[in-house]
């Protein structure tokens, strides 16, 4: 039965609108109250300006969702949350993400790397676009408690409810929901720059480096920072060992191909060592390397080589912790045990729901996030829906 059925089917026997209640008026709280709006007095709650968090998403471009429509490979691309998310990319995927924001007049094109993009390649359209399309009350308060039986206390008054949902992202929130009886998993950075033992010439980027770290091996590109080292390598680094402890390492490949220095030499006999490595890296990085690695820049022999060729393949250095203040996503928030994947609903408090990144989910970049927002409001919604009817 689809939604549009619900609603007409509730909506004949109800006289008047059970109140919902959506904490948080980012992505997954805008998305839900817009499922819901036709059938519900529904109030959004948020201390700041409504979809205020999606103007950054994407570089200000807004990286709306992945090109991938299988749900399990969609889902394998959440370190936290993979299984959990089978059931929920089965009822709203990317091809029904594309549907919605086609139905909200957002228009939208693939980049060749699979990232899916409004055509205004902007995030304040997007939100200019949602915002629009929902006829909701939007009431600036911290709630700060949520009682039995649904009353929100916030800092300027008393909110009496029927059914909650709790859309706050990943920092905060955690306390309330704790006295609820839910399970807390420590939010950590995720998808951040991390701080290195070694540090080189902040500002260069090297393309296609692979990295090997744990048990795992994966390549992209790689920025050096005046404090570590960035990018879209490091921010899959930092997802996969965001529970992990520090340090850790990790060896860094700069050159993904094998080298013959010896006939290199025997080619340019009159080229230093620097000016020879430049053609496959960067020069200011040969000079960060030679410091680090024990390489002179003269009297090469063979040994000499193999210890150049053993640098250049397999770098060793320490993440020794996260930039602060980088972080735009959290591992950890409500652990997933506590709340029914098909409905989003609390398994310890009726009629209290979840959607977004309060729950403990994070994906990868390339819009994953994003896509958790708009897939678990989607689900939560279609669950508050299905309780009412149950009840009719």
């Amino acid at each position: 039965m689809t939604l549009k059925t619900l609603n007409r089917c509730i909506c004949m026997v109800q006289e008047s609108k059970p109140k919902i209640a959506i904490i948080g008026g980012g992505p997954a709280g805008c998305v839900c109250a817009y499922f819901l709006q036709d059938l519900f007095d529904v109030t959004v709650f948020d201390k700041n300006l409504p979809l205020k968090t999606l103007l950054p998403t994407g570089g200000g471009r807004c990286n709306l969702t992945p090109e991938e429509f299988d749900l399990k490979t969609l889902a394998h691309n959440y370190p936290r949350g993979e299984k959990f998310l089978y059931s929920v990319f089965s009822k709203f995927g990317v091809t029904e993400t594309l549907d919605f924001f086609k139905k909200i007049g957002v228009e939208t094109y693939t980049q060749p790397d699979g990232r899916i993009f409004p055509t205004s390649n902007s995030s304040s359209d997007v939100r200019k676009k949602i915002l629009n399309a929902l006829n909701v009350n939007f009431i600036t308060d911290n709630i700060r408690k949520i009682e039995e039986h649904f009353n929100l206390h916030g800092e300027k008054n008393i909110y009496p409810f029927d059914t909650v949902v709790v859309a706050t992202g990943g920092h905060s929130s955690f306390e309330m929901l704790k006295n609820l009886g839910h399970n807390i998993i420590p939010p950590k950075p995720s998808l951040i720059g991390l701080k290195t033992d070694k540090i080189f010439t902040s500002g260069i980027t090297l393309k296609n480096i692979r990295a090997k770290f744990a048990k795992n091996a994966i390549t992209n590109d790689l920025l050096f920072t005046h404090q570590g080292i960035s990018g879209p390598l490091v921010y899959k680094i930092s997802s996969l060992m965001a529970r992990e402890r520090f340090p850790y390492e990790i060896v860094l490949d700069f050159l993904g191909h094998d080298i013959d220095l010896q006939e290199l030499f025997n080619k340019n006999p009159h080229k230093t060592l620097k000016n020879l490595l430049a053609d496959f890296i960067p020069k200011t990085l040969v000079t960060s390397l030679t410091e680090y690695s024990d390489i002179e820049c003269c009297n090469i022999n063979s040994k000499m080589r193999e210890n150049i060729l053993k640098s250049l393949r397999e770098f060793h250095l320490n993440a020794t912790g996260t930039v602060a203040g980088g972080e735009t996503v959290t591992s950890g928030g409500v652990d997933l045990d506590e709340i029914n994947p098909k409905t989003m609903m609390s398994k310890i408090v009726p009629n209290l729901y979840f959607c977004g990144e309060v729950l403990n989910i994070d994906g990868f970049c390339g819009g994953y996030n994003l896509q958790n927002c708009w897939s678990t409001a989607y689900v939560a919604a279609e669950g508050i829906i299905n309780s009412y009817r149950s009840n009719v």
